[in-house]
């Protein structure tokens, strides 16, 4: 299994690794051993904790190492096209279904975050919108059971520019 980030998301996944490893990991290997020094490791709360923050730790960077070997790398093929949803584009659409209009941001499934409508490409919203034109009517279909209707009001053009942090998990 493989997921398609841009060079960009790959450059910030190795650079949270980095940090992991050479920064982090050394604090939290220290903060393991203050705690083992308290004593009784059976009811060492302290040590659990600095054991529990290590691993976890080293827990995203397997993650984060996992995904940068098996990822593969895509550029936007709209970002070209003035009028085509594409990656890192800012698609304004109509929800019928709700009568009212939303701005998203079509980004990689690294970057998503719903609460801020950064929306994945690979959602069922991202995949309708991505490569449809303004004034397209689309079919989003979420399950088996549900699927609704948004028009596409307007397209701005994005760019990937860093400033949309990699998911924390």
């Amino acid at each position: 299994m493989h997921d398609e980030l841009t060079k960009v998301d790959i450059q910030k996944m190795q650079e949270e690794v980095n940090y992991r490893i050479n920064t982090l990991r050394p604090k939290l290997i220290e903060d393991v051993q203050v705690a083992r020094s308290y004593g009784d490791l059976s009811e060492n709360f302290e040590y659990k904790a600095a054991k529990q923050a290590k691993n976890r730790n080293d827990s995203r960077v397997r993650y984060l190492q996992n995904m940068i070997a098996t990822a593969v790398v895509i550029e936007d093929t709209h970002a070209a096209e003035a009028n085509v949803a594409g990656l890192f584009d800012f698609v304004t659409l109509w929800f019928e279904e709700d009568e009212e209009e939303q701005k998203i941001r079509l980004v990689t499934t690294l970057r998503q975050n719903a609460l801020e409508w950064l929306i994945s490409k690979e959602s069922p919203l991202g995949k309708a919108v991505m490569g449809r034109k303004v004034g397209d009517t689309v079919l989003v279909k979420v399950s088996e059971d549900y699927s609704y209707h948004v028009t596409i009001r307007s397209i701005e053009k994005g760019e990937d520019d860093e400033s949309l942090e990699i998911s924390r998990f």
